[in-house]
């Protein structure tokens, strides 16, 4: 027993270490930038190149106001109080889809929601609707955002048993086996990621109102062929 503890503690103590890193990180850049560029504004009377300068510092500005609001709902996610009401899970990936293909970057790509009408009607999930809104978006978003034009990014769900399960799958560039079992971490970014606007947030919040519903997640992808992320929630007694 000692053992096993003292496993999980170091294994606890490593995700710290590494969140830590990867908060640095994130924090490091942006006010590197704020840096340079307050100092070449000092040195420049010009009007236009003040003005540019001041642009970036306020999308730096953002950019940081954005990663600590993340990590606060992250944090309330974890720990705050949630709804308990019957939630009609169809009606749910339908509103999800409608708001995905109203951002610009879906403009290019296939999305569409796939529910089998012939099936029966899949079970209600007990839970806070907005919250849980918001992790199919995010999963919805990221697909989005990680795919090329003219790729295809499928939302479903089905029933297994007493759980619902919901699929989100893209025909885009898959993820490298090394870094799957990390992208649920908070702040992680691989580095074919860096590219993507982005903090590295939305996967763990997923993660976070998932299992605070009582479920979990998975995640299956091939270089070159895709990417599936599943959802698993307990349906209602």
């Amino acid at each position: 027993m000692p053992i096993e503890y003292d496993e999980i503690a170091a294994r606890v103590a490593e995700e710290r270490r590494r969140f830590l890193r990867r908060l640095d990180h994130e924090l490091k850049n942006p006010l590197t930038a704020i840096q340079v560029a307050l100092a070449n504004l000092a040195e420049t009377d010009d009007a236009e190149s003040r003005r540019r300068i001041q642009a970036g510092i306020q999308a730096q500005i953002r950019r940081l106001t954005g990663l600590v609001d993340s990590l606060r709902k992250l944090a309330d996610l974890e720990t705050g109080p949630l709804e308990h009401y019957p939630i009609d899970i169809a009606d749910l990936l339908s509103e999800a889809t409608v708001i995905a293909q109203e951002q610009p970057v879906a403009a290019d790509h296939h999305l569409f929601l796939n529910l089998d009408r012939s099936a029966p009607t899949l079970p209600q999930v007990i839970g806070d609707r907005d919250i849980l809104l918001l992790a199919v978006y995010n999963l919805l978003d990221n697909a989005l955002k990680f795919t090329q034009p003219g790729d295809t990014v499928e939302l479903r769900a089905f029933a297994d048993g007493e759980t619902v399960v919901i699929e989100v799958e893209d025909t885009g560039p898959g993820i490298p086996e090394a870094d799957q079992p990390h992208v649920w971490e908070e702040l992680y970014r691989s580095q074919g990621a860096h590219a993507v606007p982005g903090s590295g947030i939305g996967l763990a919040m997923v993660k976070a109102i998932v299992e605070r519903h009582g479920g979990c997640v998975g995640l299956q992808s091939e270089v070159g062929r895709g990417t599936v992320v599943t959802l698993r929630l307990p349906g209602a007694a």
